[in-house]
């Protein structure tokens, strides 16, 4: 439907219709309403605004000055639940949200221009915008509540879920969030995303826990035209996916304002009192079509274009204004007028606004690092009376050296301890303490408000980190295996990694998940259990991944992803290889070459593991290997062997995957001008080929080789070890290197 078609029609429309009786603009704007005349008055200038720019946005286009035309047109009635809410009630909001956000706007005390000029930089991707800054047009701003969504396929649920979840757990902890203790999260989304995985891990999550009787604040709002770009949603399906035990469905037509008013109304006072879940069902239309480049009579007959066009919400809330003697057809008409020069006026304005300038300026908020600051914090410990309360007089550094396992359990335990807004979550974290026992007793001594088990579903358990983290809670969530987290690995890349790009770092996810990964568990498995895979985290921008192997190292590493998290907002996954949790000999049985002592807090600022920063075993000159995980182990054994037949050579383990420690590979690389990367990932998107890459990259002129695992899933039981690297072709490659 043409931009030209709906103006148009408004026009015709409106100058149609006859004024009623006047009432007081203070009563309800008509019998059977709570929404009253002013109320409604202030309404359509916001639903009028979002209409102008769609209209706007088209414009743009058409100069080339613009880049999104996806709009509200036909979804204005979702003012009504912006009416419905306050202004502190965190939002997260789908693409057709143009009316919310401008009312938001209004009600947040800012001047209607103002929303207005937010919008249309946007549009023309301005980076003086005041969100994203000219990175993507979203509704979002800080000072608004908003938290900016670039979500089209619902995946924005199971984070709303999380912030809902937060407002109640802040309050029960009684911890500061960043939003009111009475608040309610609301969330919406269109009537074809209601089908996708993350829709239906939101809608369960938020059942699932009101069934246990834990309190979730959350309103989700579907937007109903019926159409998801050109597949049809079938008639009643909205309404019977929506129905669900636990959650309180409302609905209404969502193109008659003070229907859904009302319904707004009752929804978020339901939400708000009895802090459980609702769904708001709106009926809407799609005016425009899905976007300015979608013809929609190529799936659309003109009987269904016209039935839309004869529901169109501007016209039936002027229709309201006219009838309760509020307005005339010719006052309306005219204030479109102006406001539709008005808008076009700002948009021409805007596209003389700057616009990003460098590769540097487009990438500055990705992961904002602050070394210093984290080098501070890290280092951190709760006071000696609170830690000794915490592990019950017997203090972890009194204790004899501990496995890698025990060394992630007592870090933990110890930053409970020192961050009282921390939770560690995930399934079977709590009482059984996880499937390797790594989580043993922490909710014993913290309770289980802090460290507490999930529904079985990634998607739900990254949600309530995301929705967490945006609160200002320090989540800790537990992927159980490395596997499982490809099932919801966009609530990390679409979700977690892009907010503070897309806000300019205003919003931030602090998080460090952790997943127990790799392989090599004897005997025991398969590919789901274990599991080599990490090329899709490698590809996330900004994502810290941190892969211990040794206690040491875990604790100091856990104790920087922690602090990086609380400090810049980090998105961190702490990678436990699963075969090291309980090894305690590095080369003959009963050595204790792979246990440490667990330093005490008097020298975790000397043992502070910065990010990006490898470790060096041996100081060879003959043949450097680069490692990882597992791999280390592995390589420091066959590297003795090298040593004792009288070649030089040295161990560099990364510890960080992401980012690379590059200096440190290099100046190890230089040293003897011979690398051989032992990788335990896969041939093929392994982590050896970006380490290689990177040397290449820098210049680096001496040998390189590479031994790798295969590009194999992995089987069960021994079968796994002709795919697996192993100790024997680590060796082998380091003598064909040597020569």
């Amino acid at each position: 439907m043409a931009r030209d078609t709906v103006e148009t029609h408004f026009t015709q429309a409106v100058a149609t219709l006859e004024v009623g009786p006047a009432r007081d603009p203070g009563l309800p704007v008509h019998a059977g309403t709570s929404l009253t005349g002013e109320q409604c008055r202030t309404l359509f200038r916001r639903q009028l605004d979002s209409r102008l720019l769609d209209i706007a946005a088209r414009w743009l286009r058409g100069q080339d000055e613009g880049y999104y035309t996806i709009g509200s047109a036909g979804h204005e009635g979702n003012a009504a639940v912006a009416a419905a809410l306050r202004p502190g009630d965190p939002a997260l909001l789908h693409y057709r949200s143009g009316a919310f956000y401008l009312t938001r706007s209004e009600q947040a005390g800012r001047l209607p221009e103002q929303g207005i000029r937010d919008v249309l930089m946007g549009l023309t991707a301005a980076s003086d915008e005041p969100i994203a800054g000219g990175r993507h047009k979203v509704f979002g701003h800080p000072d608004l509540a908003v938290i900016p969504q670039t979500s089209t396929i619902a995946s924005h649920l199971p984070r709303a879920v999380g912030v809902a979840f937060a407002i109640e757990r802040a309050r029960a902890l009684g911890v500061r969030s960043a939003w009111p203790e009475d608040a309610v999260a609301v969330c919406s989304f269109g009537d074809a995303s209601i089908n996708h995985a993350s829709a239906l891990s939101g809608f369960n999550t938020a059942a699932y826990a009101t069934f246990q009787g834990q309190g979730v604040p959350v309103l989700f709002v579907c937007e109903d035209n019926g159409i998801g770009i050109s597949v049809r949603t079938p008639q009643g399906w909205v309404e019977a996916a929506a129905r669900r035990p636990g959650i309180e469905y409302f609905a209404a037509d969502g193109c008659d304002l003070t229907a859904a008013y009302d319904a707004a109304l009752r929804a978020v006072d339901h939400v708000r009192e009895r802090r459980s879940p609702a769904f708001l069902h709106l009926s809407t239309v799609r005016l425009m079509g899905h976007a300015g480049s979608d013809v929609e009579s190529a799936y659309r007959t003109q009987r269904e274009l016209r039935a839309d066009l004869e529901r169109d919400p501007l016209v039936r809330t002027a229709a309201l204004l006219v009838e309760a003697g509020l307005e005339t057809p010719e006052e309306l008409l005219k204030i479109y007028e102006r406001t539709r020069e008005h808008v076009l006026l700002i948009a021409q304005e805007t596209t003389r606004s700057p616009r990003l300038g460098s590769a540097k300026e487009v990438m500055e908020p990705i992961a904002p690092r602050r070394p210093e600051l984290i080098a501070k914090i890290a280092p951190m410990a709760a006071p000696a009376a609170v830690r000794e309360k915490a592990f019950a007089g017997a203090l972890p550094e009194n204790d004899k050296p501990m496995t890698l396992s025990q060394s992630i359990n007592r870090t933990l335990a110890d930053a409970l301890a020192v961050y009282p807004e921390m939770t560690v979550f995930g399934e079977d974290v709590a009482k059984k303490g996880g499937v390797y026992g790594v989580t043993r007793g922490l909710q014993k001594r913290f309770g289980a408000g802090r460290v507490f088990d999930t529904l079985l579903d990634e998607q739900a358990i990254l949600g309530l980190a995301l929705g967490s983290g945006v609160s200002r809670l320090l989540p800790v969530p537990e992927i159980q295996y490395l596997a499982y987290l490809h099932n919801a690995l966009d609530q990390i890349r679409g979700e977690a990694a892009t907010l503070s790009f897309f806000s300019r770092g205003a919003y931030t996810n602090p998080m460090v998940v952790r997943v127990a990964g790799y392989a090599y568990q004897k005997g025991f498995g398969g590919h789901f259990h274990n599991d080599n895979a990490v090329a899709a985290l490698r590809d996330i921008p900004g994502l810290v991944i941190a892969s211990p192997a040794r206690p040491d190292d875990a604790s100091g590493m856990l104790r920087t992803c922690l602090a990086a998290a609380r400090t810049a907002g980090s998105v961190c996954v702490f990678l436990e290889p699963i075969a090291l949790y309980h090894t305690r000999d590095l080369f003959d049985e009963g050595d204790g070459g792979w246990v440490a002592p667990y330093a005490p807090p008097s020298r975790w600022p000397e043992t502070h593991v910065p990010i990006g920063r490898a470790r060096s075993y041996g100081d060879g000159r003959d043949l450097t290997i680069v490692t990882y995980g597992n791999g280390l182990r592995m390589s420091l054994r066959a590297a003795v062997r090298l040593t004792q037949e009288g070649y030089g050579c040295r161990v560099l383990d990364l510890r960080w995957l992401a980012p690379l420690p590059m200096e440190d590979l290099l100046r190890a690389a230089e040293l003897t001008g011979k690398v051989l990367v032992a990788d335990e990932t896969r041939h093929t998107g392994g982590v050896s080929e970006g380490i290689v890459a990177e040397l290449v990259d820098a210049g680096f002129a001496g040998a390189i080789a590479r031994v790798t695992s295969a590009d194999s899933f992995i089987p069960l039981g021994g079968a796994a070890d002709h795919v697996l690297l192993s100790e024997e072709e680590i060796e082998q490659a380091a003598r064909k290197l040597l020569g």
